[in-house]
């Protein structure tokens, strides 16, 4: 057991080896991101007016300047350059490669971490003077025992008995807060992880009077640091401090809803009403693909379109460019997918997934552009057939082959660590409130293929793999088929989209389900099921960006 929760440790050990340091241009040498050397960007010119009209020349200038949606240099989707690109500073498409440290200090660590307990402290009267929920009634007695408890893989901590959706998508979004407190602070990637971690361990010893759960504080950290810097990615691409009026207040919402913490830090900095005559936030390109439908889960017989059908909403972004050659930073490039269940019952999010890259570099096979790397990603699994979900860490690999000139063949493949996880060993319940799933280790694979056929259609198939052991009893809702043993989960996917007018598409998806659980001692389990979807799809693609890329 031991050696799990070390393996956990050593996922985290970059974070607080990795410093906060950047590398000065002009010096080579370390300085703090207080730097005051800044890319030379266009700029408003306040003596010319019409703020928007400037802004909508600039945004026209770039798309000319430094696209791969008009006339890229190379069949890699590598964006034109244009002389005026420092690519020290900027990414070829003419945006900064980091926030610029001018107008996002960073602030002393003691900021973050108290608005790390302040996030706590909400939550905490919340839950023991709204809800009234006995576990949440906290003394300096319960403070006492939990920190007793010593560290994670002590016998005196325990695994919570906590329902699926609580444990793998409820902790995950508190850790994004944690993340964000620092991260809105003026804190980099590496620099903002440990935040979550502290702020997770503090809930555990002073935020419930039970047994601190072990669980909770992996997945609050590390599925909060993914999500952290996803939603402080998105609000960036929203933001622009050069706009005014209507406009900015409208950004400015919008970016607080998807990352709440910046949007109080914002608030509480001035940042909210400050007008800057530049862009001051790293962005990269940003495509939005939305889909509304139906699904059906087909019963048992698997007859194709029987069962229930219900409505679903999913969105899927796709954020910078895998083939740009460039340095890479953390999540410079990722992918999140939300897929959701309108229809009956009470799982309405029926599955996550994404990606970030970690570390990479971008290389070529011939003339097959390449990036390779190490992702972090995470898969959440919450249907009527099975629950699962994974942290994992490995290496990936995104290729475009050209097959004509506008017919493309994207694909990338991954093969990732599993240090944690959770999956259902049995038929699972839409009603239960307590642990019915195993916790896990393993490791997992997927492979997604797309073919591009120009403004004709897209062809693809994604297939992933799940080879999990399980590492305790599902606890108090524990299935009569064993709860130990090993998990086995594959799940086929192909589909395809035919476009009906500019951004607008019509596609469907057939999803097969097969999964196997054996445990010595009890009868195997195992299940093969189906659905299908039909949906609308809109795509809004960045300007200066082409292609779904997966």
């Amino acid at each position: 057991m031991k050696a799990i929760y070390t393996s956990v440790i050593l996922l985290l050990t970059p974070i607080f080896l990795l410093g906060q340091d950047i590398i000065h241009p002009d010096t080579s040498k370390h300085v703090t991101d207080t730097v005051k050397h800044v890319a030379k960007l266009d700029t408003i010119n306040p003596n010319k007016g019409d703020v928007k009209g400037q802004l909508e020349v600039i945004k026209a200038n770039k798309i000319k300047l430094h696209s791969d949606s008009i006339a890229p240099d190379s069949v890699a989707n590598q964006p034109k350059v244009s002389a005026k690109v420092d690519t020290v500073m900027q990414n070829k498409y003419g945006d900064l490669l980091h926030d610029d440290p001018l107008y996002n200090k960073k602030y002393c660590f003691l900021v973050p971490l108290l608005e790390g307990a302040g996030d706590n402290v909400l939550l905490s009267l919340i839950d023991s003077r709204i809800f009234k929920y006995s576990w949440a009634m906290v003394n300096t007695t319960t403070w006492k025992n939990n920190f007793s408890a010593g560290l994670p893989w002590s016998s005196k901590w325990d695994w919570d008995q906590t329902r699926f959706g609580n444990d793998f998508m409820g902790h995950p979004v508190f850790g994004n807060y944690y993340y964000n407190d620092a991260r809105s602070n003026g804190y980099n990637f590496w620099a903002s992880a440990p935040f979550a971690l502290l702020g997770s361990y503090e809930w555990k010893i002073c935020g419930e009077n039970v047994t601190p759960e072990r669980n909770s504080l992996i997945a609050t950290t590390v599925d909060g640091i993914l999500l952290g810097e996803i939603l402080y990615r998105i609000s960036s691409n929203i933001l622009d401090d050069r706009t005014t009026g209507a406009n900015r207040f409208f950004r400015e919402l919008l970016a607080g809803m998807i990352d709440p913490m910046r949007g109080f830090n914002r608030l509480i900095q001035g940042k909210t009403s400050r007008v800057t005559n530049k862009e001051v936030y790293n962005k990269e390109p940003l495509n939005i693909t939305v889909y509304a439908g139906i699904h059906k889960v087909n019963d048992h017989t698997n007859a194709i379109l029987s069962g229930q059908t219900t409505e679903m909403l999913n969105i899927q972004f796709d954020y910078g460019n895998p083939f740009e050659v460039r340095s890479r930073d953390p999540f410079d490039f990722f992918k999140l997918r939300l897929e959701t269940d309108l229809g009956q019952g009470r799982k309405i999010v029926d599955n996550i997934t994404g990606y970030g890259i970690l570390v990479g570099r971008n290389a070529n096979c011939g003339n097959v552009p390449l990036l390779e790397g190490i992702f972090l990603s995470y898969d959440y699994w919450d249907n009527p057939i099975f629950e699962l979900s994974t942290i994992g860490l490995g290496p990936g690999v995104f290729s475009k082959l050209q097959l004509g000139k506008n017919i493309n063949l994207y694909t990338n493949a991954h093969l990732d660590l599993v240090p944690f996880g959770g999956t259902s060993t049995g038929p699972i319940s839409d009603t239960s409130q307590s642990r019915d799933f195993n916790f896990c280790y393993g490791w997992q694979a997927k492979i997604e293929s797309s073919l591009s056929l120009g403004n004709i259609a897209t062809i693809g198939i994604t297939y992933y793999y799940f080879r999990l052991h399980c590492i305790n009893s599902v606890g108090q809702d524990e299935p009569a088929y064993g709860s130990l043993g090993e998990n086995s989960l594959g799940i086929l996917q192909p589909k395809i989209t035919l476009q009906v007018y500019k951004d607008l598409s019509i596609g469907g998806e057939y999803y097969l389900y097969a999964e196997s659980h054996r445990d010595s001692g009890f009868p195997t389990y195992s299940i093969t099921q189906s659905e299908q979807k039909i949906f609308v799809q809109f795509y809004f693609e960045d300007a200066q960006r082409r292609g779904h890329y997966d």
